[in-house]
């Protein structure tokens, strides 16, 4: 019997801390998904997660924990892939220190991503993102500062977390106007600012505590603003811009919305996918080809492009009298 225990701990704080210096959200995904698992065995078992064994952990039961996941606890399909991948992280790794357990990891290592229907990318047309804009009150301090941020989003493409974690440091007003951001796997990139955006975050600037280390979007006691105030906003804003936009009325939008509306802005603007890439902070230009079947307009500049096909129609008639007489059957 080798125990699991400490093995998972070395897990993170050997591998994934120290060799692969994986960033604070990926520990704590894993970590999310390693209670979740240990729960699951525990009730299905009784065995505590001090006490388990490898052997307790085959396929049969990741699959059970899996499936469970998705029926029980209501997960999609991609948050039952990432807690797999999470998985078969650990695996991969116990596979090198436990090979007398090479059979029952092998097995779990072979556990397939489940396929699933991608939804169609989202985004503002004009006319929404206008109608979208004018729905705070700008003349309160809350309404002056959800349409920066979401002035902000729709021109940089930032992801939410992103924009919440800018510092007034972060932001260059000058000549070369940016924002600075730490992305997805601590990738740092810079995205430069358009003259509405750059005089609109001026004015926000005046509004909030000075100091480098300041963030950008508080609330009125100072704090920086989370996800989910951002999502209650945006829900608000949505609902008053579907009174002039009628095509907004029952979205239920995302804060993503945002980000996809600035790779749509830029794609009609006719800029390469690589530089939208680049922009958005994609490690893979393919994550971006997305937007490309997303956008029927330019299905259909490339359709309008091409000539017709003209084809004379007749009727068949056989060359050879044999094939006549087939036909004639």
């Amino acid at each position: 019997m080798t125990l699991i225990a400490p093995t998972l701990q070395s897990f993170f704080t050997d591998r994934l801390a120290r060799h692969k210096r994986v960033s604070e959200h990926t520990i704590a995904a894993y970590r999310d998904t390693m209670r979740l698992l240990l729960a699951f065995v525990k009730q299905r078992t009784g065995t505590p997660p001090a006490k388990l064994d490898w052997a307790q952990l085959d396929a049969s039961t990741i699959l059970a924990f899996l499936d469970d996941l998705e029926h029980s606890r209501g997960n999609t399909i991609r948050t039952r892939n990432a807690r797999l991948t999470a998985i078969r992280s650990l695996f991969a790794y116990a596979s090198l220190r436990h090979p007398e357990h090479a059979a029952t990891i092998a097995q779990v290592l072979a556990i397939p991503a489940k396929r699933y229907e991608k939804a169609t990318i989202t985004y503002l047309t004009e006319a929404e993102t206008q109608a979208l804009l004018a729905a705070p009150d700008q003349n309160s301090w809350e309404g002056h500062r959800d349409v920066v941020l979401m002035l902000t989003a729709i021109q940089t493409g930032l992801r939410i977390s992103e924009l919440l974690n800018l510092n007034r440091g972060d932001i260059t007003l000058g000549a070369g106007a940016n924002v600075r951001c730490e992305g997805k796997g601590r990738k740092h990139r810079a995205v430069p600012l358009n003259e509405p955006v750059r005089n609109a975050l001026a004015g926000w600037l005046t509004r909030t505590a000075t100091g480098a280390d300041q963030p950008v979007f508080t609330t009125r006691g100072g704090r920086r603003l989370s996800t989910d105030a951002v999502r209650s906003r945006l829900d608000l804003h949505s609902r008053t811009a579907a009174r002039q936009c009628t095509s907004l009325a029952g979205r239920k939008l995302h804060p993503h919305v945002f980000r996809h509306t600035a790779a749509m802005n830029l794609l009609h603007a006719g800029v390469d996918t690589t530089v939208i890439a680049l922009w958005l902070g994609h490690a893979d230009v393919r994550s971006t080809n997305a937007y490309l079947h997303a956008d029927m307009t330019i299905k259909e500049k490339a359709l309008a492009q091409v000539s017709p096909t003209t084809v004379k129609i007749s009727r068949y008639r056989p060359p050879d009298k044999l094939l006549a007489f087939l036909e004639s059957l």
